[in-house]
């Protein structure tokens, strides 16, 4: 079992103590990985490879070939899984990178594929401390309300009862300390298969990659769910799940459309239930004393003949600028940006940011793979990217929380020649819902 900690010295004092005040109550799990004594008596050794086990700690999805245990350390040989029991809440994780056997590069994503430390370059010798806050959920609401998953949502990582890391390919870890937070500012983000967490590669979307670029004095709770619309969301209770949480100052920001026009029932429509839903979604988010952000829905790749990308949303961005503004919400028109970052990139290059992939990229991938909804990771990092100079551009405190990132253009968009971060490990063929 893990050590719940009585206190905490020398670098878990410096590590856990140099965000904000309240981390300075002790550190509740701390973990030395490598074959050396503990240097200090409240961490956990984990010197071998230990699967991991109910209500404790280890590796996980059957990849503990892929450990190379050192004296100090240890490093990714492709990626690993680390899993700890913990209950639901924010938690203030940090890590210490690095070996003195071989220069690293070290990127760690978190529960279901949140990218936390992208591709931190190290020298052999050299060591680096990274600070990121993982909010681990659970579907249960109050003691007689649960979120209403669907099934194939019941096995993703982020529902279960630990919080998992994986350490990809090249990662090398000294430390790995764990801190329970009371009260941290919060992003929380609803919307559909575009923002949600994407369990399994090589499906993603931008809500996985925007918690890289904040500081650890704010934690992002993606409550997104693949297939939803704002009366699905609703129905399954996630926005039930979001007002119980939001609190004073908290954010969240909604982006839906893709499924909402669908919806053929007598009074759905863009200016109908579609608006009157995102009406209800701001004004409740507000009487809890949040602030919502509303996003227009993406565009999907479909180029006209003079390859210009073919609006296939209807009037519904149009809902969304006109809800926005008759109620002054901050609007970030990713319709608008991703309209231009398509066309950007063209007619070919485009394919790379979305599941674009020939048969047999992937093990047991009989067919080839061609979604014009689902980015790849590469597209939705750029789309992460959008989102953030969104928040720099409406000026919200916001973005305060947010690491230093240049200006992006989606005009001057980046491209898959320099893509590098290693794809997570776990994958499936099937498409999340929605399209």
């Amino acid at each position: 079992m893990y050590a719940k900690n009585k206190g905490f010295l020398g670098l878990a004092f410096i590590f856990c103590c140099s965000v904000f005040g309240q981390h300075q109550k002790p550190i509740e799990w701390a973990f030395q990985f490598g074959t050396q004594p503990l240097k200090q008596e409240h961490y956990t050794s984990v010197s071998s490879t230990e699967q991991y086990r109910e209500q404790g700690y280890g590796f996980d999805f059957n990849s503990i070939d892929a450990v190379q245990m050192h004296k100090k350390g240890m490093i990714a040989d492709s990626s690993i899984y680390f899993s700890v029991s913990l209950p639901a809440g924010n938690y203030l994780v940090s890590m210490v990178f690095g070996s003195e056997y071989s220069p690293s590069v070290n990127s760690v994503k978190a529960e279901s594929k949140r990218l936390m430390v992208n591709q931190l370059r190290l020298k052999k010798g050299q060591y680096k401390t990274s600070e990121f806050v993982v909010h681990l959920q659970t579907k249960k609401i109050d003691s007689t309300h649960n979120i209403n998953l669907k099934p194939r949502d019941e096995n993703a990582l982020n529902w279960d009862t630990k919080l998992s890391f994986e350490f990809l390919k090249g990662t090398a870890v000294t430390h790995l300390l764990i801190h329970e937070l009371n009260e941290v500012p919060t992003l929380f983000l609803a919307g559909d298969s575009t923002v949600a967490d994407q369990d399994l590669s090589p499906w993603a979307s931008w809500g996985q990659f925007i918690t890289q670029y904040m500081q650890p004095s704010i934690v992002v709770a993606n409550y997104a769910a693949s297939g939803a619309s704002l009366s699905s969301f609703k129905a399954r209770k996630r926005w039930d799940k979001i007002l119980h949480l939001i609190k004073q100052g908290d954010y969240v920001m909604i982006e839906f459309g893709h499924n909402d026009q669908k919806i053929k029932n007598e009074g759905s429509g863009p200016w109908s239930s579609y608006s009157d839903l995102l009406t209800y979604y701001v004004e409740s988010a507000r009487a809890k004393g949040g602030i919502p952000i509303l996003l227009t829905p993406l565009q999907r790749r479909v180029f006209n003949k003079t390859k210009g990308i073919k609006p296939t949303h209807g009037d519904y961005p149009a809902a969304v600028r006109a809800v926005a503004n008759s109620l002054s919400v901050p609007l970030i028109d990713l319709t608008e940006i991703s309209t231009a970052l398509y066309e950007s990139w063209g007619v070919d290059d485009s394919k790379n940011a979305f599941v674009h992939y020939p048969e047999n990229s992937f093990p047991g991938q009989k067919k080839a793979l061609a979604d014009n909804t689902h980015f790849n990771d590469f597209g939705a990092h750029e789309i992460a990217l959008c989102v953030i100079q969104g928040v720099k551009e409406l000026d919200l405190v916001l973005k305060r929380h947010l690491k230093p990132l240049p200006r992006y253009n989606p005009k001057s968009p980046g491209s898959i020649k320099n893509w590098t971060l290693p794809m997570s490990a776990r994958f499936e063929v099937i498409k999340p819902e929605g399209n």
